[in-house]
């Protein structure tokens, strides 16, 4: 039987999160989000000759070998051996699994829920764009910090990654002393905020009536979000400790966040009946174009649009694709508003079908907005 491992006190965990800073695509996400995608995966230990998967299954997940040797066959018999040195990417990750995957020793394996793991990336390269972008601004030299702390912020993941920008144009800022009660126990959620200058002290009111300090947060901290997301009553009192610094995100703005935005999609085939041709571009990291991409397309990801955009010419039509079609809408939505005439894959590579079309060629770069060969 496998057998999960405790992720506290576990050297085996802690050397798997050591580990997945050299696999695809956790290797693209910034340390934060690496820890936070660390809370929801499994670590298991495998024994030999037990089975990892079957062909033809739908597990959703990511797995990747961490130590050890696994046998990956095929529906026609053909076997192929995988060792920890060659195992930087998923196993056999097509979905239904086309191999059946069998331990010949005992392993180490990682498993992540596939879409939670897209999620991340999505949100960790949004990041990197946002960062680059604001780092353009004057005017923002001074928040940068709390940017980036913002940034790192639980309340990111109660929104899709391509509403991530939006957040900054909504939050409002209120000044506050302490002694303000911010949020009050039993109260019907009507904001959610963030910290950014001050210290504020969470309590709550025990059945019997007395009152339990539960934490003391402080800069970049959001709280208040969980009474929006689940609409019910706050569960716990904030209070400021000192004066301090809110940016407030009202309700009504707080769902507008939750809802995906329109973003202009294609299909191969209406993308090929276009009248002028487009350009396909690439928008996951270096490292999964090079081990697989679409021909006749470019690379630039996702988290490098800011400084990269400059190659691309907002008169030319260009197609912006991933695998899931998470990353590519982004790409899309984030250039549309900027005045480029970008376009999404629908789906990805993967839902259009494509998947068996990747190939490593010498990859195309960007020239006046056009294709040319040759890496950059």
């Amino acid at each position: 039987m496998s057998v999960n491992l405790v992720h506290d006190n576990s050297q085996q965990f802690d050397d798997a999160l050591a580990m997945a800073k050299t696999l695809v695509p956790l290797n693209g996400l910034r340390e934060s989000y690496l820890a936070d995608l660390f809370n929801h995966v499994s670590v298991q230990t495998i024994l030999q000759g037990q089975v990892l998967f079957q062909f033809g299954q739908v597990d959703n997940q990511h797995i990747y070998l961490l130590h050890g040797e696994v046998h990956l066959q095929t529906a026609s018999g053909e076997v192929v051996s995988v060792a920890t040195e060659d195992s930087i990417l998923p196993l056999a990750h097509a979905q239904p699994r086309q191999q059946r995957g069998v331990a010949i020793t005992d392993c180490m394996i990682l498993r992540v829920d596939s879409d939670y793991l897209d999620r991340m990336v999505c949100w960790s390269q949004i990041s990197d764009y946002l960062l680059a972008e604001l780092c353009n601004e004057r005017d923002m030299d001074e928040d940068m910090e709390w940017i980036q702390t913002v940034l790192k912020s639980n309340l990111f993941y109660k929104v899709p990654p391509i509403n991530v920008e939006m957040i900054f144009d909504r939050l409002k800022p209120v000044i506050v002393m302490a002694g303000d009660a911010i949020i009050r126990q039993g109260e019907l959620g009507d904001a959610c905020y963030f910290i950014k200058e001050g210290e504020a002290e969470v309590t709550q009111r025990s059945e019997s009536g007395k009152l339990v300090k539960l934490a003391d947060i402080n800069v970049g901290r959001c709280f208040g979000e969980d009474a929006l997301v689940n609409e019910t009553v706050r569960n716990a009192n904030v209070t400021m400790k000192t004066d301090g610094v809110l940016m407030v995100l009202n309700k009504q703005d707080f769902l507008l966040l939750r809802k995906e935005p329109v973003v202009e999609e294609v299909t191969e085939n209406e993308a090929a009946s276009m009248l002028q041709s487009p350009v396909y571009v690439d928008v996951r990291t270096d490292e999964e174009y090079n081990l697989g991409h679409l021909s006749f397309s470019a690379n630039i990801p996702l988290g490098l649009l800011s400084l990269k955009k400059r190659l691309l010419d907002p008169a030319k039509p260009y197609v912006f694709y991933c695998d899931t079609g998470r990353r590519s809408r982004a790409a899309a939505y984030l250039l549309g508003k900027q005045g480029y005439n970008a376009m999404a894959l629908a789906g990805g590579f993967i839902e259009a079908g494509l998947s068996e079309n990747l190939v490593q060629e010498a990859g195309y770069m960007l020239r006046h907005g056009e294709l040319v060969a040759g890496a950059e």
